[in-house]
């Protein structure tokens, strides 16, 4: 694995890497690696490839994906396409329910209530149903949102974390990332349907305001965002000051050293 992430090659500027354990095709590019190019005869082509001269071709440029002999590419930049079971975190701008449901729920969420929810089902057009089937989703208080592509979040067992660096985080399989104080009770939800509004204390606020600015790192840099990564990356920012780690050469640096810490816990 080490020498694949050591390997790379240009095509037209644009540099492809593999990036933990993640394969990345730039589009037209036949293979990935220093091992050996995908084959039409080995490999079954799904969303994102095509075939040509027997080989099997990324149509766009993204992350290999897998199951079987079956081979798909998810493209870098793509719109979010809802699973039953994500954990997604948006804002309310209207409701699609009779005017009795839509009066009784506003007790609870209103228009422009930040909120966490879990995909229910998916319709035929791509429209989700979302629930918020417990207090650990709901209204979100305080804290920072970020938004990244949603192919760059790795699908976990649970996209909630609390850090030990004291805050924690939503990672919305949509691409929306939710960065707060983490509650000093652990019976206390980030969600519910009460905002707490007391003033945040000024070493959290640095806390949250590193964590937002490592995962910009980790996003420019092209590296799969779940807890671990975004831990080691706050670990590699701390010699550097808050603002200075969006620099391109310290984001390079701290988002390299992330990637060899991975690299060494999957030994």
């Amino acid at each position: 694995m080490s020498d694949c992430l050591d390997w790379y090659k240009v095509n037209k500027g644009v540099q492809h890497r593999l990036l933990d354990q993640t394969e990345w095709l730039g589009r037209g590019k036949m293979g990935f690696g220093p091992q050996k190019p995908f084959s039409g005869a080995e490999e079954k082509g799904g969303h994102g490839t095509y075939v040509e001269e027997e080989k099997l071709i990324a149509s766009v440029a993204g992350a290999v994906e897998r199951v079987n002999k079956l081979v798909c590419v998810k493209a870098l930049k793509t719109r979010y396409n809802g699973e039953v079971g994500d954990i997604v975190v948006g804002r309310i701008t209207e409701r699609r329910r009779s005017a009795e449901d839509e009066l009784a729920m506003r007790d609870y969420l209103q228009e422009g209530d930040l909120i966490s929810a879990e995909v229910q089902s998916v319709f035929s057009d791509g429209a989700v149903s979302l629930h918020t089937r417990s207090l650990k989703y709901g209204k979100l208080g305080q804290g920072v949102l970020v938004q990244v592509s949603p192919s760059l979040v790795k699908r976990q067992k649970t996209h909630f974390h609390d850090l030990p660096c004291g805050a924690s985080v939503i990672l919305g399989n949509n691409g929306f990332i939710w960065i707060y104080p983490t509650p000093e009770q652990k019976d206390e939800e980030a969600g519910g349907f009460t905002t707490n509004l007391e003033p945040v204390p000024l070493s959290d606020r640095e806390v949250i305001s590193r964590l937002r600015n490592c995962i910009v790192a980790l996003v420019t840099q092209k590296l799969m965002l779940f807890d671990t990564s975004i831990l080691y990356c706050y670990e590699a920012s701390l010699p550097h000051q808050i603002k200075d780690i969006l620099k391109p050469e310290v984001m390079e640096e701290i988002v390299l050293e992330t990637r060899q810490r991975l690299l060494d816990l999957e030994g």
